[in-house]
């Protein structure tokens, strides 16, 4: 099946037996305007938990489904084979562990039609389950946190310079390309990075509603930054931009800290415990503030929730600046986690 009137529905997965249900019915349950159709192209990346099996089982109840293979199992890899696959004059990018309104894939397409833009999206909303998950959610969601990403803004319209998820007309992908498979994570920012640099726009609308399940530990809380900062100076190196703010401040703080500790070392204490006083000082004011918008019942958890995106996000900022100096290249180790 191929038209001008059919949306391709792409997504990577792998190991998601627990997910992998609700996430079909969501994408196969999406109402469209007339005329248009949907498939739903899954790239499985060597699931061993039952995932494929069970994804050839919805496949053969539902041919709008099909299932191709990701060897390399990484996420930009898994784009890029669902997107050889896909058909559709419209491409919507979708994500396991994200429920959607069923009017998600027809409020994409107003979007496109109304904005005239290369990639459209909603906002990012998060909503954990657990003590843990919710305070994740609500940290994330937090402008304090999120240092004023407008991704994070439920009510926001308008151009922004990425977006959460995406949905493209064909002809972007043709013009700006794939998704880049030398990064395991950023590929969205530096894909729509590459648009707004090509002379494209990207849009983000408040209709287009869906709910994100964050992580629900700090041990996946810290993975999950550690890798966001690992791979940001790559994306950096590759198109000569400087970062923004609010991506700097976290590995200069790392470093100051390790500077400190050194001075300390030497019999130096005070900078050390003037840091550390300062940056407790101001975890506990996020930690009030976010909790003032969510829940007093999150506010032990979150000063532990913002220091680990705060030292994760460092650390891994320094650690991919000097291996995108000195190696050019990710290390393996780094490129394990695939959600």
């Amino acid at each position: 099946m191929a038209g001008e009137h059919l949306v391709s529905i792409i997504v990577p997965c792998r190991n998601e037996a627990a997910h992998i249900d609700a996430f079909c019915a969501d994408a196969l349950r999406q109402v469209l305007p007339p005329l248009w159709a949907l498939e739903l192209i899954v790239a499985d990346g060597s699931s061993d938990d039952g995932t494929r099996e069970r994804l050839r089982q919805l496949a053969a109840s539902d041919p709008r489904l099909r299932v191709v293979d990701n060897p390399a199992h990484f996420v930009a890899a898994g784009l890029n084979r669902a997107l050889a696959a896909a058909q559709g004059s419209v491409i919507v990018r979708m994500d396991v562990h994200t429920r959607y309104a069923t009017d998600y894939v027809a409020q994409c397409l107003v979007a496109l039609q109304r904005s005239g833009a290369d990639n459209v999206g909603g906002p990012w909303c998060a909503e954990g389950t657990g003590g843990w998950g919710r305070a994740i959610a609500a940290a994330f969601q937090s402008r304090w946190v999120a240092g004023g990403a407008r991704s994070r803004d439920l009510g926001y319209e308008g151009e922004v310079d990425t977006v959460y998820l995406g949905c493209w007309p064909r002809t972007s992908f043709q013009r700006f390309g794939g998704f880049d498979e030398t990064l395991v994570r950023n590929q969205d920012d530096e894909h729509n990075l590459r648009i707004v640099r090509g002379g494209g726009r990207v849009w983000q609308s408040a209709a287009i509603r869906s709910v994100y399940r964050p992580r629900d530990s700090l041990a996946a809380l810290w993975q999950q930054w550690l890798q966001y900062g690992y791979w940001k100076p790559f994306v950096m190196k590759k198109h000569g931009e400087a970062a923004a703010l609010r991506h700097r401040v976290p590995g200069l703080f790392v470093a100051a800290l390790g500077l400190a500790a050194l001075l300390a070392l030497a019999g130096w204490s005070a900078p050390l415990l003037s840091l550390l006083g300062a940056y407790a000082l101001a975890v506990a004011v996020l930690s009030v503030l976010v909790a003032a918008g969510s829940s007093w019942a999150l506010l032990w958890r979150l000063p532990l929730v913002v220091a680990a995106q705060h030292l994760g996000y460092g650390i891994g900022t320094l650690i991919g600046h000097w291996d995108a100096w000195r190696h050019g290249h990710g290390r393996e180790r780094f490129a394990r986690l695939t959600r």
